[in-house]
C-alpha cells in the first residue's frame, strides 16, 4: 500500500513526476499486487479476505451502503472518495472552498484533487497497518483507472445499476442527521415495471425519534444538480466500465430493490451467500 500511495501522489503532481511514476509502475505493480482472484468462496483465513475491489455506479445508487457492508464482512477498509471530499469540505483546509463550488454545481472533482485525497487516506491506512481495500467512487475516469491499474492489481469491479427515474427519487429523499451524521432516506419508492424495465420497491430508511428533528438535506441534492450529476457520469465515467469489461473484471449487478432485496442477491453473485456468520456481522 505504501508504493500505491507514493505513486498516486506522484501521478497527481503531473508533468515529469507523472512520467517517472508511470515508468516505475510496471515493476512496482509486480511487487505489490496479489494474485488476481475471482469472487471468493469460503474465506476460511483472514489473509484470503484482503481483496482489492472497486465499486462503480451512478451517484446515489448505493455504492457506499453495499461497499461498507462488504468491508465489514471481508475485513478490509472501505475507502469512499465521496467521504474524503466531504471530510475535506468540513475542514478548514485550502481545498475546502474550491471543492464546495465544484460539488454544489454537480461537477466531477478533478483527477488531481481526488488522487491527492486518496493518497492522504492511503498513507493513514498504511500507518494503521491496513491491507486490501474496497474503493468506492474511484476510479471515475479512464485516466484514473489507468493510473490505478499501473499501481496495483484490482481483483474485481462491481458495477451497481439502477434505473434513472428511481435514482433521482432516491437522491431527493436522502437526509443526514446533523447531530450523529448518519444517513437516512425518506423516499418510499414504488415504481411499476413498464417498457421492459423491472418494478422497483424501496422502503424508506427513516431515522429514529431522536434524529427526526435534526434531519438536513445535502446542498447538492436538488433535482437539477442530481440530473446534471447523472448526465456527467454517463458522459465521462461510463467508459470506465468498458475499461474493466475488456479486462474481464467487471461484474454487473442490477439492484432489484432496497437493501432487504438486494443484499442477499449480491452475496449470492459474490459467492458469499453461505457465510452466515459473516452476513450477521455485516447486517
Amino acid at each position: 500500500m505504501a508504493a500505491m500511495q507514493r505513486l498516486l501522489r506522484a501521478a497527481a503532481s503531473g508533468g515529469a513526476a507523472t512520467a517517472a511514476a508511470r515508468r516505475r509502475m510496471g515493476s512496482l505493480a509486480a511487487e505489490q499486487a496479489p494474485p488476481a482472484a475471482a469472487a471468493p468462496k469460503g474465506l476460511p483465513f483472514a489473509a484470503e479476505r484482503n481483496v482489492q475491489w472497486v465499486f462503480l455506479g451512478c451517484p446515489g445508487v448505493g455504492k457506499g451502503t453495499y461497499a461498507s457492508r462488504l468491508s465489514r464482512l471481508l475485513g478490509v477498509p472501505h475507502i469512499a472518495t465521496g467521504n474524503l471530499v466531504r471530510d475535506e469540505l468540513a475542514s478548514t483546509g485550502p481545498l475546502a472552498a474550491q471543492l464546495a463550488e465544484i460539488v454544489n454545481q454537480g461537477k466531477l472533482v478533478s483527477d488531481e484533487i481526488i488522487i491527492n485525497l486518496l493518497s492522504k487516506r492511503l498513507k493513514k491506512g498504511e500507518d494503521r497497518g491496513e491491507s486490501g481495500f474496497i474503493l468506492d467512487g474511484f476510479p471515475r475516469t479512464v485516466k484514473q483507472a489507468e493510473i490505478l491499474d499501473g499501481v496495483t492489481d484490482i481483483d474485481m469491479v462491481v458495477n451497481l445499476k439502477l434505473r434513472e427515474d428511481v435514482l433521482v427519487e432516491k437522491c431527493l429523499g436522502r437526509r443526514i442527521c446533523s447531530q450523529c451524521g448518519k444517513n437516512f432516506n425518506v423516499a418510499c419508492i414504488d415504481v411499476k415495471g413498464e417498457n421492459g424495465l423491472p418494478a422497483i420497491y424501496m422502503a424508506p430508511l427513516l431515522p429514529p425519534n431522536n434524529c427526526m428533528s435534526k434531519m438536513i438535506t445535502r446542498a447538492d441534492d436538488t433535482e437539477e444538480v442530481v440530473r446534471n450529476r447523472l448526465r456527467i457520469y454517463n458522459d465521462m465515467s461510463q467508459p470506465v466500465e468498458g475499461f474493466y469489461r475488456e479486462q474481464g473484471k467487471l461484474l454487473e449487478f442490477d439492484l432489484p430493490g432496497g437493501i432487504p432485496e438486494s443484499w442477499p442477491k449480491l452475496l449470492h453473485v459474490l459467492n458469499l451467500e453461505d457465510q452466515e456468520e459473516l452476513k450477521l456481522a455485516a447486517a
